[in-house]
């Protein structure tokens, strides 16, 4: 799910912002950008992004802007050095060797040391303070697309309930078809048959047999039902609802390959192409 959250704060003349963003993925991809003199703090920062994510590529961004951000030190000793190795390199080619202001300026520009930032320790709490309150908009923005996608789902539900309806309405009139169409057949091939011949009556009882959908409709409705309540709890539901999705799939597939016959088998393709909608954005919930 895709989200994002934002918190600023002072400390010790800095100005502190804290980022959480997250894009879709099946998977939680967590990773944690902080200035370098705070290392230590990544593993408490990303136990507390966690507590918040379980999917996504998530991404929490900590960095110190203002003044004492930019405030740097001349590094005069490192400035001489390099000048004397420009001098000595020169002399060697017997080049004279006369530095520019704008050479002095480079040079002391590429020398220049930051200013030290807050230690880790002291701007602990600080960090900790915005980082949760980054989390809460986070969390809210995440949860208003999930509102959002729960009506989404519950649409699909409808929708695909209609099509199991359709093929359990149908279902009882596969057979009789059948008989109708098998008896057709033998009169255009010139064989008269009686209703009641043993052979007759063991081929309709075998299709019917192979035919029957009862079961797979059954349970279709039972993962359906399952399937809307899930939708409706509290938690994490993205590993569970695509596990009653995949057993959808294998009954919708099973139905498919028994239906032997043309209305059912279209129900069947509409119903396989809505659950593959409801897989892609099930794939972005938690």
């Amino acid at each position: 799910m895709t989200g994002y959250g934002r918190a600023a704060a002072a400390i010790d003349g800095y100005s502190l912002a804290i980022q959480v963003s997250s894009v879709n993925r099946r998977t939680l991809d967590l990773t944690v950008s902080l200035p370098g003199d705070w290392d230590s703090l990544e593993a408490e920062v990303s136990e507390q992004a966690r507590r918040f994510a379980a999917r996504g590529k998530v991404h929490v961004a900590i960095e110190l802007t203002g003044s004492a951000a930019e405030e740097t030190a001349w590094d005069e000793s490192a400035v001489a050095a390099t000048l004397a190795k420009l001098a000595a390199l020169a002399a060697g080619q017997g080049i004279a060797f006369q530095p520019t202001p704008e050479l002095l300026w480079q040079i002391a520009s590429a020398r220049r040391q930051p200013a030290g930032l807050p230690p880790a320790e002291s701007a602990r709490p600080v960090v900790l303070k915005a980082l949760a309150e980054a989390l809460h908009g986070f969390a809210v923005m995440r949860a208003k697309e999930g509102e959002t996608l729960l009506v989404d789902f519950l649409a699909r539900i409808g929708a695909l309930r209609r099509l199991v309806e359709a093929v359990a309405g149908r279902a009882p009139q596969v057979v009789p078809a059948y008989r109708e169409l098998l008896f057709k057949r033998l009169r255009e091939a010139g064989l008269e048959l009686d209703l009641g011949d043993d052979r007759v009556l063991r081929e309709i009882a075998l299709f019917a047999d192979r035919c029957d959908v009862s079961e797979e409709i059954t349970r279709l409705r039972s993962h359906l039902e399952q399937f809307s309540s899930l939708l409706q709890s509290e938690g994490e539901i993205g590993r569970k609802a695509e596990f009653i999705l995949q057993e959808l799939g294998r009954e919708a597939h099973t139905l498919g390959s028994k239906a032997n016959d043309l209305a059912i088998s279209r129900h069947v393709i509409e119903l396989k192409n809505e659950l593959e909608r409801v897989k892609e954005q099930m794939a972005n919930v938690e």
